[in-house]
């Protein structure tokens, strides 16, 4: 069983980068939509699942794990010669913007449509006609995007000449490879030698700033007086291999950060089923769906507000992750707190923002490092996720559990099972005991709301290093 869960896993992680390297790489101009719905329907397809076994209504569970193996693999062999890099450089259309706006009025549309099904059937006895007719409306809302790269192929845009000119071809690309070289050396020595209240100046003054300044270092560099220094490696916004960016204090920002703020949320995940019946929920299921709706909702949200603040104010894309990890230190607190209700607040608070990493930090870290090597890239920070929960819920959240567990135990003098090692539990005979109240997660919970303020440090110490960088990728799109 264990090989069979390592290879599928391992399996679904090829899938999910080829999806995303591909996508970002066919439009780079809109890496936060593509990351986000990516990102968004990876995250809602356990629902999506869900209900498709629902209405087939499977005598046995064997009938299911055969459904899960057979079905997306059937799914990715038709897909995989078509699913590919296409030149991103001429993805550009006038028309990007409106689909994106309808697709996410889809996703919106879908999760709204998801979560009333799913409340319906958990509420209500529904019958298998009525399943069935709630699964087929499922799959029209599902293949309704289609309809945009359809409706694009059979009337296609007229490129304006000027548009057409903008869009290097590969051959010019090479002869202009030389001297773009040439202006790369000189532009790193006006990132060292340009005074930093130039980054704080208007987009328009800043541009004007560093051309004076680069336009000195050329004559000065050409009559000899000062000797341009050749750079060693590449600098933030270019492509970077993995070992490159692996001694950049960048990247253990965006590494860390991720670890401390996913790795709180997935602690949530895992353990809702516990935290909601401890504070005296019977119905666990529902808090485990709704969580996985907020957390769809937070990866298209996220992704599609990050890119509001990059393309209409050249700022960093993660200060929406800090932006993030605050909702979700909040969430925390809710959970911690144990309020009438505020597990529902709770779930949302924490789903969103969960599921906003996912759809920023790929997207930034395309931009910070570059797409030439960004499948490996954004495959290292993912371990921060696995990471995070390993010491946050097979450690601290479940040695806390325990431990009240205990001290209820002995109040109502019930004996504790002997725990010897991290193998008593499997071959023990008596039932595991149990925590009853908010003092279950209470320590958990602000130590997780914790763990996200310091991640939201971290976030805002990656973007003050890196307003230069955003202020070059995106502040001549605004001029």
């Amino acid at each position: 069983m264990c090989i069979l869960i390592f290879v599928g896993n391992n399996g679904e992680t090829y899938f999910n980068t080829a999806a995303l390297v591909s996508c970002v790489q066919n439009f780079p101009k809109s890496r936060g939509p593509v990351v986000g719905i990516l990102k968004g329907f990876a995250g809602l397809s356990g629902a999506i699942l869900t209900q498709i076994y629902t209405m087939i209504n499977f005598p046995d569970h064997a009938s299911l794990i055969f459904m899960v193996a057979v079905g997306p693999a059937m799914v990715v062999i038709a897909l995989m010669f078509i699913i590919r890099p296409v030149g991103g450089h001429r993805q550009v259309r006038p028309s990007d913007g409106l689909s994106f706006t309808f697709i996410y009025s889809v996703c919106l549309l879908l999760a709204a449509y998801l979560m009333g099904v799913m409340l319906l059937e958990d509420l209500v006895d529904v019958s298998h006609i009525l399943v069935t007719i709630f699964t087929v409306i499922l799959f029209v809302l599902l293949v309704i995007p289609i309809a945009i790269p359809i409706i694009l192929s059979f009337c296609g845009e007229s490129r304006d000449p000027a548009e057409e000119a903008l869009l290097p071809k590969p051959e010019q690309q090479e002869a202009g490879k030389s001297e773009h070289d040439a202006n790369e050396v000189i532009f790193s020595e006006v990132e060292d030698e340009k005074p930093k209240e130039v980054d704080l100046l208007p987009a328009s003054e800043r541009q004007k700033r560093i051309a004076q300044l680069q336009a000195k270092l050329f004559q000065a560099a050409a009559e000899g007086a000062v000797r341009v220094k050749r750079r060693r490696g590449p600098h933030r916004g270019e492509d970077f291999t993995l070992m490159q960016a692996l001694i950049k204090a960048d990247f253990w920002l965006i590494f860390f950060s991720l670890l401390l703020g996913s790795g709180s949320g997935l602690t949530v995940i895992d353990n809702l089923g516990q935290m909601s019946q401890s504070l005296g929920y019977n119905n666990t299921h529902i808090f485990v769906s709704m969580i996985s709706i907020w957390n769809f909702l937070g990866r298209v949200g996220g992704g599609y507000f990050s890119e509001i603040i990059v393309r209409d104010y050249a700022y960093p894309r993660p200060v929406s992750i800090a932006v993030a990890q605050l909702v979700m230190s909040v969430g925390h607190v809710f959970f911690a707190m144990g309020w009438p209700g505020a597990i529902y607040i709770g779930t949302l608070l924490i789903g969103l923002g969960y599921g906003a990493h996912w759809a920023i930090v790929p997207a930034a870290a395309s931009e910070l490092f570059g797409l030439k090597k960004f499948g490996a890239l954004y495959n290292f920070l993912t371990l921060g996720n696995p990471a995070g929960s390993l010491v946050f819920s097979g450690v601290i959240a479940s040695s806390i559990y325990d431990r009240e567990a205990e001290k209820q135990a002995q109040q109502h003098h019930i004996q504790p099972p002997v725990s010897g090692s991290i193998f008593s539990g499997m071959f023990a005979q008596d039932e595991p005991l149990k925590c009853e109240g908010s003092v279950c997660f209470f320590l958990t919970s602000m130590i997780m709301s914790g763990f996200c303020v310091v991640a939201a440090v971290l976030s805002m110490i990656l973007v003050y290093r890196t307003k230069p960088v955003y202020a070059h990728l995106y502040g001549k799109s605004r001029t």
